[in-house]
């Protein structure tokens, strides 16, 4: 599965020869304390201020692997310190039944069988409709990536320091996970 994720985010993201730049440094914070979860109109205000990225999680509550990245990995200190520290962290229900907005464009909840889906969460994932995901968005708002499925901590601190640290922009997945070193999360 881990070299599927590295394999598919490699094709994902534009290649381009490079060094590896360092990864940012963590912040005071990145030791202790929980994901401090913004609304998605808060995340999206403050996001004009142009200082930091979005980091959306995409869920249902009926989904157990979003329960796991929960427990498991959102609630991680480090992580958690992390996500405060360089994004600005957001939940959204796929199955929201509000109506919000995004670029000038409304999305509302669309009913579908017995359930449905909000049709925000349909266009951020291009209609591939798997829990749980992620997207990244840069600091003007718009969509970098997003990611499908369940991530250890270990395998999420190399996403989120990819993208917060904008190698992204001009170090091809493959290279910078096989170059990575860990940070935040030892193997002691």
């Amino acid at each position: 599965m881990k070299i599927g994720l590295f394999a598919a985010l490699s094709l994902l993201v534009p290649c381009s020869a490079g060094m590896l730049p360092a990864n940012p440094a963590p912040a005071e914070n990145t030791s202790e304390g929980a994901v401090e979860w913004l609304s998605w109109d808060d995340a999206i205000q403050r996001n004009k201020q142009g200082d930091r990225k979005i980091f959306l999680s995409i869920y249902t509550d009926w989904c157990g692997w979003c329960k796991r990245m929960d427990s498991q990995t959102y609630s991680h200190p480090q992580i958690a310190g992390y996500l405060n520290a360089h994004f600005l962290p957001v939940k959204l229900d796929a199955e929201y039944r509000q109506t919000l907005t995004f670029q000038g464009e409304t999305y509302d909840f669309v009913k579908k069988g017995k359930r449905g889906y909000h049709a925000l969460a349909a266009e951020l994932l291009r209609g591939r409709l798997s829990y749980p995901s992620v997207v990244f968005f840069d600091e003007e708002g718009e969509v970098i990536q997003a990611i499908v499925g369940f991530k250890t901590p270990k395998q999420f601190e190399q996403i989120l320091t990819y993208f917060a640290g904008d190698h992204y922009k001009h170090t091809p997945w493959g290279v910078y996970a096989r170059n990575y070193q860990p940070f935040l999360i030892s193997d002691k």
